[in-house]
C-alpha cells in the first residue's frame, strides 16, 4: 500500500499536489477553505474581505508549496500562512504598531495550530491503538507491558512465565509489525 494512501485526507490531497496534481488543489481549496474564511471573518467581518484573504492564502500557499514537508499536517502550515495575511492586511488598515498585531495574530494562529495539533495527536494515538489490538495476543501483552508498563524483558518474562528470549522474540515481531502497520507515521 502506497504511503500517501494511509496519511489523513488533507495532507495526501496536500502530497498530491506538491507532486504536481491540480485536481489535489482544487479538493484541498474546497476542504480547507471554508475554515480560512472563517479565520478572516471574524477578524474583519466582511465576506468580500475574507474572501480575497482566503485567495492571497492559497495563493500564498501555491507560491510555497514547494517548503512543504510531505506528510506533516497541512492546517498548521496553512494557518500560519493566514496568520500572516492578516497580519499584512491589518497593517495596510489600521496603521497600528506591527509588534502588537504581530503579536495578537500569531496568538490566535498558535491557538489554530495547537488545536490541529491536539487533534493530530488524538488521531495518531487511535491509529497507534488499532495497530496494537491488530496484534497476535501474545504479542499485544508483551508491547502493552513493555511500552504502557515500562516492564523489562526480564520482568515480562517472569510475569508470564516464559523465557527472556520468547518475549524479545514476541516483541521483535510485534514492533516489526506496528512499523509495517504504521509506517506513513513514520515518515517525515
Amino acid at each position: 500500500m502506497h504511503a500517501a494512501a494511509t496519511m489523513p485526507q488533507e495532507e495526501a490531497l496536500m502530497a498530491a499536489y506538491v507532486g504536481g496534481n491540480e485536481r489535489a488543489f482544487k479538493e484541498l481549496f474546497q476542504l480547507l477553505g471554508p475554515r480560512v474564511k472563517r479565520f478572516f471573518l471574524r477578524k474583519f467581518g466582511d465576506e468580500a474581505v475574507a474572501d480575497d484573504m482566503r485567495q492571497i492564502t492559497f495563493l500564498k500557499m501555491h507560491r510555497a508549496r514547494e517548503a512543504y514537508r510531505v506528510g506533516e499536517p497541512v492546517r498548521p502550515w496553512l494557518f500560519t500562512i493566514a496568520a500572516r495575511v492578516r497580519i499584512d492586511e491589518l497593517r495596510k488598515r489600521k496603521h497600528v504598531h506591527s509588534d502588537d498585531l504581530e503579536r495578537a495574530d500569531l496568538a490566535h494562529a498558535n491557538e489554530q495550530i495547537n488545536e490541529a495539533h491536539v487533534v493530530e495527536r488524538a488521531d495518531i494515538a487511535s491509529h497507534v491503538r488499532e495497530a496494537v489490538d491488530l496484534l497476535p495476543e501474545s504479542q499485544r501483552v508483551v508491547v502493552k507491558m513493555h511500552r504502557y508498563q515500562g516492564l523489562t524483558f526480564r520482568e515480562i518474562a517472569l510475569q508470564m512465565n516464559v523465557t527472556e528470549a520468547a518475549v524479545k522474540l514476541r516483541a521483535f515481531r510485534a514492533y516489526r509489525q506496528l512499523r509495517k502497520h504504521l509506517a506513513y507515521l513514520l515518515e517525515n
